[in-house]
């Protein structure tokens, strides 16, 4: 079983992980983030610097403070020494433009780092997804794709263009006034450090809550959008099974169960937000207790006093400020986790590491002793053995479930067979080069998808590089052109999303002109006909005549209509053939076939 499929029925899409679990995901989120920042090491070095040098610049401010009101203005009020003051007021001059130069270089440096992190991310998960099988893509809904791709890559966008460059700073600017109040006042210093503990005792336990509630909240928010994307895609369903109140009271539970955890968390923030200004208002007021009776004393400095407070206002200032970006920092956290867990997945039919070149494929297909099941569950096919000689066609008839589909799939290279090989021209398919697996076999399924584009480029798809004359004569051959051309802008009209300009009868014809322009060795109908009406039906049987000539050729049909044109006949059932033999032969005989024949005449009649 995949891992998607294990961790969506365990404990990774529910939210609910044990410890172990949870440090596994941490470990691979690190990975990731590791691989994505190390081509960007240079700029990230760069932008540490100049992050660095705009924080000790704008740390220097308190302590020149302290210096100009202990020393300079003595020096003005006794000596009448201007230059101290002077110096001091240059000085406070040209590190507050420092610091506000290099932080506006900062945060260019930070957003182009971030924004090549983002293009590397949506590029990395947008192929992943592509190069992963079919099994992964049947057992992760498209709506969780969707999801990946959208929300969770925002959630990290948010984090990457605000919140990394406050959480920086934070820390530095934290870590630059801890040393400096420690240079000025080491007492002071260590209040700060007695106010640390319970701002770290604090901080932790909101970290333990809010990256629980944070994870769910990812959850929830993929939840939201599979239910929404399943109900637009399946809106005819929808409609036609007044599915609508139920779909809403569905979605409204789950909207619900959104707000409820974004709920919870931001009773946390307001529970850890005042938490962090009480102590650092505790904090104030003992060093301002503690500085005054040493002031009194003679022990401090009034002006080393107030630049003690100020330092000790602004430790806790970028607290407050962390407080608020934690929130876009554990939804990108948790979003980093889901992400991490599609690029970890891998292939259930590899590439080979070796691959064997087949330029010119005849089509014969050979299944040697196969056995295969679905995620190692039921088996569909026990030590299945088939021989189809090239330019063969054969007809697959059965009852739903017999084993049919799997047998396409499996000559496809859609799964790898559990035990036994499946071969083209006695090449294991997977040992072939997966151009000449693509380029020798060619599947048409019941579903004719037609992408965004117009009907040319949809006929061209398995040869970009096709001529429009060539493009004119794969649709005549299968009976396409003349409705082609009856469109608005003929070849040049743009389908629209699933083909929404063509009816469903008419992207079939496409689909098969896409087909006829690939010209493979072996051609699958994985019931390609049965959206056509029995007019298109018989336009295509001839032009079938004309598609399935010097191929090998598999046609899965219910209408055996279509099977009449085939050279033999296999009824499968329970994943074995159980009649072989020419359609005339059958149709003859007392057999299954010959029954189902003859249903299906009565049918017509």
């Amino acid at each position: 079983m995949s891992t998607a499929t294990v961790h969506g029925v365990s404990g990774e899409e529910r939210g609910d992980l044990t410890k172990e679990e949870s440090r596994q995901i941490r470990q691979r989120s690190l990975r990731l983030l590791g691989s994505l920042l190390k081509p960007l090491r240079k700029r990230v070095v760069a932008a540490m610097i100049l992050v660095i040098i705009s924080t000790a610049a704008s740390v220097a401010g308190p302590a020149l403070i302290a210096f100009g009101i202990d020393t300079a203005l003595p020096a003005v009020l006794e000596r009448a020494d201007w230059l101290p003051a002077l110096g001091v007021g240059v000085v406070y001059l040209v590190t507050a433009l420092a610091a506000a130069t290099f932080m506006a270089s900062y945060v260019v440096a930070s957003a182009r780092v971030s924004q090549a992190v983002l293009l590397d991310l949506r590029m990395r998960v947008f192929q992943h997804t592509q190069k992963l099988s079919l099994e992964f893509h049947e057992s992760y809904t498209s709506g969780r794709i969707i999801s990946r791709q959208t929300s969770d890559l925002d959630a990290i966008k948010q984090l990457l263009d605000e919140g990394i460059s406050q959480l920086v700073n934070g820390i530095l600017y934290m870590g630059f006034i801890f040393g400096a109040l420690f240079l000025l006042d080491w007492t002071s210093g260590l209040v700060v450090v007695g106010s640390v503990v319970p701002l770290y005792f604090l901080t932790r336990w909101f970290q333990k809550r809010s990256q629980v509630m944070f994870r769910q909240s990812r959850v929830l928010s993929a939840r939201v959008i599979v239910h929404f994307v399943e109900s637009m895609t399946g809106i005819r369903a929808v409609k036609a099974f007044r599915k609508e109140k139920r779909n809403e009271k569905e979605f409204g539970r789950l909207v619900e169960d959104y707000r409820d955890i974004n709920a919870r968390t931001i009773q946390l923030f307001g529970i850890y937000e005042p938490g962090i200004i009480m102590i650092g208002n505790l904090a104030v007021a003992a060093v301002l207790l503690v500085g005054g009776f040493r002031v009194v004393g003679g022990y401090m400095e009034i002006g080393a006093l107030l630049a003690a407070v100020l330092y000790v206002r602004r430790f806790f200032d970028p607290m407050e400020e962390m407080a608020m970006f934690y929130n876009a920092y554990q939804s990108a956290a948790a979003a980093l986790e889901k992400i991490s867990g599609v690029l970890e997945e891998r292939p259930s039919v590899p590439d080979p590491t070796t691959p064997i070149d087949l330029w010119t494929a005849k089509g014969r297909v050979t299944f040697d002793d196969v056995t295969f099941a679905y995620n190692d569950k039921t088996t569909v096919l026990p030590s299945f053995s088939l021989d189809i000689p090239a330019g063969q066609t054969i007809a697959l008839v059965g009852s739903t479930g017999a084993g049919k589909s799997t047998l396409a799939k499996l000559i496809s290279r859609f799964y790898d067979p559990s035990e036994g090989a499946v071969l083209l021209d006695d090449v294991d398919l997977r040992r072939m080069h997966p151009k000449d697996l693509r380029r020798a076999i060619v599947m048409v399924t019941q579903e004719a998808y037609l992408f965004s584009g117009t009907v040319a480029d949809n006929i061209a798809l398995g040869r970009p590089d096709a001529t429009r004359d060539e493009i004119m004569e794969a649709a005549r051959a299968v009976g396409a052109h003349q409705f082609i051309e009856d469109l608005p802008d003929g070849y040049d009209t743009d389908v629209n999303k699933r083909g929404g300009r063509v009816s469903a009868g008419q992207r079939q014809l496409v689909s098969f002109a896409r087909a006829f322009l690939a010209d493979p060795a072996v051609l699958i109908l994985d019931e390609a006909t049965a959206s056509l009406d029995i007019p298109s039906e018989r336009l295509v049987q001839e032009a079938l005549q004309t598609l399935l000539a010097d191929r090998t050729a598999v046609i899965i049909a219910h209408r055996l209509s279509t099977v009449a044109i085939a050279d033999r006949v296999l009824v499968m059932e329970h994943g074995r053939i159980v009649e072989d033999g020419s359609p005339a032969e059958l149709i003859g005989g007392t057999g299954r076939f010959a029954q189902l024949h003859a249903a299906w005449r009565d049918s017509l009649v």
